[in-house]
C-alpha cells in the first residue's frame, strides 16, 4: 500500500465532505478546488493517470468557474476532457507514478483500460456542473451520478481511499439533500 498516497486521499476526503456542506456555490468550489487537488495528488501517486488528469482539471475549472461561467468556458473544459481522453486512449503510457526519487512514466503495449472511460464521464458530469450550476441544491443532485462514476473508477483502479471518499461523498450529498428536504416541509 502506498501509505503517502493514502495520506493525500485522507486529506482529500475531509475537505470534500466539508466542501458539500457549503452554503453557496462558490464556496463549494474553493473547497472542492482544495480537495481535488489532495485527491489528482493520491491518483497520480497511485498511477492512475485519468484520475489525476480529471481531478486536477476539476480543480482548475473550480477557480476558473468562480470568474466565468459562459458557454465558451463551459466548451472549452469539455474540450480539454475530450482532448485528455483522447491522448490517454491513444497512449502508450499505462501509469505515471510520483515517487520519492521523482516521476516514473509505466509504458505499456496492452490495450486501453476501460476505466478511463467513467472517469472522464464523471469528469464531464462535474464540468457540467460546475460551471452552468449555481443553486446547491441542483449541484448535489447532478453530482449523485458523478460522484458514484467515481467510485466506479476507484474501486477498478485499486483506490481504497479514492473508493472512501465518494462513499462519503455520495453520504454527504444524500444526507444534506435530505436535510433540506426536511427544512423545507417545516
Amino acid at each position: 500500500m502506498n501509505y503517502l498516497a493514502e495520506f493525500f486521499g485522507v486529506i482529500a476526503l475531509i475537505t470534500n465532505f466539508i466542501a458539500y456542506r457549503q452554503p453557496t456555490g462558490d464556496r463549494y468550489r474553493i473547497v472542492s478546488a482544495l480537495g481535488l487537488a489532495a485527491l489528482s495528488t493520491h491518483f497520480f501517486m497511485l498511477g492512475a493517470v485519468a484520475g489525476g488528469i480529471v481531478t486536477g482539471m476539476a480543480v482548475l475549472r473550480n477557480f476558473v468557474a468562480l470568474r466565468w461561467q459562459g458557454p465558451i468556458v463551459l466548451w472549452g473544459f469539455v474540450l480539454l476532457n475530450f482532448v485528455f481522453l483522447g491522448i490517454e486512449w491513444f497512449s502508450p503510457i499505462a501509469g505515471i507514478e510520483l515517487t520519492g526519487a521523482g516521476v516514473v512514466v509505466n509504458w505499456s503495449e496492452s490495450p486501453v483500460h476501460w476505466s478511463i472511460l467513467v472517469a472522464y464521464a464523471s469528469s464531464l458530469i462535474f464540468t457540467v456542473g460546475s460551471i452552468k450550476l449555481n443553486d446547491p441544491a441542483a449541484i448535489r443532485r447532478w453530482f449523485l451520478l458523478a460522484e458514484l462514476l467515481g467510485l466506479i473508477y476507484a474501486v477498478l483502479v485499486g483506490s481504497i481511499s479514492g473508493t472512501v471518499f465518494n462513499i462519503v461523498n455520495l453520504t454527504s450529498i444524500l444526507l444534506k439533500l435530505l436535510q433540506d428536504r426536511r427544512a423545507q416541509t417545516l
